[in-house]
């Protein structure tokens, strides 16, 4: 199977869950500055959930990058992976409509740690697909950051029930962990 296809497919998929995320947004009524105060909180988580979004498809773009062989496993981890993404704008808005309260927070947090999981799904996918002494394999090693992710989510979804904003923080620690890209797979794929 062509990997290009799997990628032009997520492509799509991530492009369209950008565009409803922003559709989501609504004009403030009024003119004054003053009017933008009761779309700060949809704004936010907005902002939020986009640089995820790009974080996974930033992330998933190198994967494939990397990938040599596609089979049925990896197209269905994949799938796995845009099912939970595809729930971001709803968890989104829910969010952020209810500025932050706890349980749409907490359950913001359950669909980032589930999409967390599907994407170390499917990186181990690739990886068996791919054998473990691949260079995709070597590239990766021990994923520090991909296991620790999960386990700030999983903290942070019973936390937004004790703070919302200590949630909302981790949230955003783990942004800030990936933003800059996973430099392991150019670097090594750039020597090969």
């Amino acid at each position: 199977m062509e990997k290009d296809r799997v990628q032009a497919f997520s492509d799509g998929v991530i492009a369209i869950l950008i565009t409803i995320m922003v559709l989501e947004l609504h004009r403030p009524h009024g003119s004054q500055a003053s009017a933008l105060l009761p779309v700060i909180p949809v704004f936010l988580t907005y902002v939020l959930s986009f640089v995820n979004i790009g974080i996974y498809w930033n992330n998933h773009h190198h994967l494939l990058m990397a990938t040599q062989r596609i089979n049925g496993s990896v197209l269905w981890a994949n799938l796995h992976l845009l099912f939970w993404l595809s729930l971001f704008p709803f968890f989104t808005g829910w969010m952020g409509e209810n500025h932050f309260d706890p349980v749409p927070t907490a359950a913001y947090g359950c669909v980032l740690l589930m999409a967390g999981i599907a994407y170390f799904v499917l990186k181990t996918v690739i990886i068996s697909a791919q054998g473990p002494d691949s260079t995709l394999a070597g590239a990766l090693g021990r994923d520090v950051k991909g296991k620790i992710s999960p386990a700030i989510y999983a903290a942070a979804v019973p936390l937004a029930f004790v703070s919302r904003w200590i949630a909302v923080g981790l949230y955003v620690v783990v942004a800030l962990m990936w933003l800059v890209p996973d430099r392991r797979i150019e670097a090594t794929f750039g020597r090969a």
